[in-house]
């Protein structure tokens, strides 16, 4: 089992974890409950209320959440060049970090890769839903996902896709959309799909996008996604403690 992760102090005790958001309802959910429940201390930047990144990287861990903004925005959303400043950074003083969606699509353009609208059969194609993801051989090896089972279905809501960096690890696939999970180095982890959404999240997701969902009717079933949420939640959720427990060491 290759372990890429760096221990931190027993219980989270005297931990700080930086905590970028990039919409308010895209939160920490199961994640920030985690590192609440063990002690850490977080330090929540608002981005889409004017709070800046920090400048300087006084943190044991950097959790960097989604959004609908996309990374090439930069001229829309300045805030976007700090993070990549940061990324950079993390990357080079190896400071454990997790990027979740877009976070995950900053880190791989952070680590030299592209990130593209995700296209399937020659047409633009959105993730939204419940969908299952496979650890590659490389993956199945990573402590991070250790327990989590080869292959476990997870929850989308993106359009875009981030390449594989060249001194990056893909870690899992999909079928609609092939790059679900990379790792930069020992401790840069990026996820495409939503490991830290909770029952509510989702619900305020499906009303607040509202508009998204239907200029993709007839593709995305809503209602689906609502039975589904509830029939797969619980153990998702368990899945999403099991991957903390892993990926910040604290037991």
């Amino acid at each position: 089992m290759d372990n890429h992760n760096v221990k931190f102090e027993e219980e989270g005790m005297g931990n700080n974890v930086l905590m970028l958001k990039h919409i308010s309802i895209e939160g920490g959910g199961t994640i920030e409950d985690y590192l609440v429940s063990n002690k850490w201390n977080i330090d929540k930047r608002e981005l889409q209320d004017g709070d800046s990144v920090p400048s300087k990287l006084d943190y044991d861990a950097i959790l960097i959440l989604g959004g609908p903004m996309n990374v090439y925005e930069e001229d829309k959303y300045p805030f976007l060049k700090d993070e990549d400043k940061l990324i950079k950074e993390a990357i080079k003083k190896e400071i454990p970090t997790l990027g979740i969606c877009l976070g995950a699509q900053l880190i791989a353009k952070a680590s030299g890769a592209k990130v593209t609208k995700n296209i399937v059969r020659q047409a633009h194609q959105k993730e939204i839903g419940w969908y299952k993801v496979n650890l590659t051989d490389t993956g199945k090896k990573d402590s991070v996902f250790k327990g989590l089972g080869e292959s476990f279905d997870v929850f989308q809501w993106h359009g875009d896709t981030f390449a594989i960096p060249e001194k990056g690890n893909l870690l899992s696939t999909a079928e609609l959309c092939t790059n679900q999970a990379l790792r930069v180095g020992k401790n840069i982890y990026g996820l495409q799909f939503h490991l830290e959404v909770t029952e509510d999240m989702i619900y305020k997701w499906i009303d607040s996008y509202d508009e998204e969902l239907q200029s993709l009717k007839g593709v995305i079933d809503v209602e689906k996604i609502r039975r589904d949420t509830k029939s797969k939640f619980s153990s998702y959720k368990g899945r999403a403690l099991i991957f903390c427990k892993n990926f910040f060491q604290v037991v």
